[in-house]
């Protein structure tokens, strides 16, 4: 599995666990990195299309979790 944005790091490990919290993270983390607010909003569809697992997963496609 690669990561599409390997250069961006979000830092979820030891954070609030809740999904809301997960995305918020990863979100600024995108938004930091310069991703375009269409590709973020893209992040924000894939990473709420399914369960917890499913999100957890789309984040680490994405960027970096840490």
């Amino acid at each position: 599995m690669e990561t599409k944005y390997p250069e961006i790091e979000a830092h979820i490990i030891g954070e609030d666990g809740n999904a809301f919290s997960v995305l918020g993270i990863v979100k600024r983390a995108l938004t930091r990195g310069g991703v375009s607010s269409a590709e973020v909003d893209a992040f924000m569809n894939e990473a709420m299309s399914g369960d917890y697992n499913h999100l957890l997963r789309t984040c680490s496609e994405w960027v970096v979790v840490c």
